[in-house]
């Protein structure tokens, strides 16, 4: 089984929760801490300016800095999970609410990883978030729910859908079409696949 490293922000935690294997990564990202305390999760690396948290936790496995610097607290995070070798990282807490912009922000990390090679998605209360650059994903089976498929960084070429109620065959979707929103689970796998460009898929809760 692939190694993983889980991540948790400060945003929407109320679908968090997760089981640890041997050999995963937990890395708290600024208020995330509390919602690791709460599940009585250990993270091995404690990160962000603590802005949210209010208060700058202690011990050696914390790392801190600035509020006044480039990258956000997600992206340290993400950075962080990259820079010791995992390849397959889940966010949570990393929407949130009112501050759209910084669901936004997590949105262009996903993406930033995604261009990197690195698998990722981001899990909600109500949403799983996948993003994808030229590859083939298969989410899992489910009987019934939505999913949306969105261009994210310019055209998305040869893009794929099978499994869905609504296919398509090598089709460029643009960064300013909806022609694959609000397409539907019908108790099949779903492969989507884009050869050139990256995509965001958004699933509901179902498919967490």
């Amino acid at each position: 089984m692939e190694k993983t490293c889980y991540i948790a922000g400060a945003g929407d935690n109320t679908g968090t929760d997760f089981k640890i294997n041997e050999g995963d990564c937990v890395i708290a990202a600024d208020g995330g801490v509390k919602i690791l305390e709460k599940l009585n999760i250990t993270p091995d690396y404690i990160l962000g300016d603590f802005d949210s948290l209010g208060y700058v936790p202690k011990g050696d496995n914390v790392i801190r800095y600035k509020v006044m610097k480039d990258d956000t607290d997600m992206m340290l995070a993400v950075e962080l999970a990259m820079e010791k070798g995992y390849n397959n990282i889940v966010i949570y807490g990393g929407t949130k609410g009112k501050r759209i912009d910084h669901t936004f922000a997590n949105i262009q990390v996903m993406l930033y990883a995604s261009k990197r090679d690195v698998n990722i998605k981001m899990i909600d209360d109500v949403n799983t978030y996948y993003m994808i650059t030229n590859r083939k994903i298969t989410i899992p089976k489910q009987e019934k729910g939505n999913l949306s498929v969105f261009a994210i960084d310019g055209d998305a070429k040869e893009v794929t859908i099978k499994g869905a109620l609504y296919h398509a065959e090598k089709v460029t979707i643009e960064p300013d079409s909806t022609l694959s929103v609000s397409n539907s689970f019908i108790g099949n796998e779903v492969e989507i696949e884009v050869k050139d460009g990256s995509l965001l898929i958004i699933t509901d809760e179902m498919s967490h």
